[in-house]
């Protein structure tokens, strides 16, 4: 069985693409078979990444591990069971096709609250929750008192999370690991980090997630996105200059591969 990874944010700029894109190229980088989907039907933001990195090896006759991106199959009214949601159907057959040849395989949800989503999250063995490290977006967890910052109940996004445990539980499947990925970590504003820290490590323990550092801001990642690039392929394609800001950025992918505990895998670039 694939180990499926699940992105999920239902806010929209918390660098799901992003994550999705290096995360699936590093484990294939290591030798693992990487199968890929988006559920934004509509951006398709990882899916065009991978379009992307296509086109540019294509064009530069340069051979990149990949990961295995799929396309959501349409679904024929007549081959869905009495009752089966199309939705439901089109996700089961993509995920069934890329189970025997991946090792992982990596769905990215939309930023929103969706039927794909939703069954996506109850699928997951890893589930990734990128957030902005700001309490504008520490809402999609919980809800916060102004006043004190104490937090005073989880988030509807949170609920669809203890939903998808509990649905996990009754078939008997293993609990999802859920991380949240501190995304876009400035250099500033270091008393709002903290209080934002804090916040994270309360909640943590009262709805049962774990806490990892995830990217800093850099203008690099905007950079790379139109030619399919990661800051992997930056030392193999020579494309970009190996800066500091480069190099610390590596490291911190190499760090959340290893925070992530995959089965397998042992973190080696």
């Amino acid at each position: 069985m694939a180990h499926i990874i699940v992105v999920g944010n239902e806010k929209g700029g918390s660098g799901k693409s992003t994550t999705c894109m290096h995360i699936a190229t590093a484990l294939a980088r290591m030798g693992h078979r990487v199968g890929a989907l988006d559920l934004d039907l509509r951006q398709r933001s990882f899916g065009r990444y991978v379009e992307n990195r296509r086109a540019w090896m294509a064009a530069n006759g340069v051979d990149l591990p990949t990961p295995d991106y799929r396309e959501l199959p349409e679904a024929d009214a007549e081959t869905l069971a009495p009752g089966e949601n199309t939705y439901d159907h089109r996700l089961s057959v993509a995920v069934s096709a890329l189970e025997p040849i991946s090792d992982f395989i990596i769905i990215d949800c939309p930023g929103s609250h969706t039927r794909l989503s939703q069954v996506a999250h109850s699928l997951a063995d890893t589930l990734i929750t990128p957030l902005n490290d700001s309490f504008v977006d520490f809402d999609l967890l919980a809800r916060i008192d102004p006043e004190t910052n104490k937090v005073k109940g989880p988030s509807i996004y949170a609920e669809m999370v203890w939903n998808a445990r509990q649905l996990r539980a009754q078939a008997g499947l293993k609990p999802i690991d859920w991380i949240v990925l501190r995304n876009r970590l400035g250099a500033q504003q270091m008393h709002n980090k903290k209080k934002v820290g804090a916040a994270l490590t309360d909640l943590s323990r009262r709805i049962g997630f774990r806490v990892a550092p995830g990217f800093t801001e850099r203008v690099i990642f905007r950079e790379l996105f139109p030619r399919g690039l990661t800051l992997l392929d930056l030392k193999d394609t020579g494309v970009e200059q190996l800066n500091l800001s480069n190099i610390a950025a590596r490291q911190e992918l190499r760090d959340l591969v290893a925070e992530l505990r995959l089965p397998n895998v042992a973190v080696n670039f």
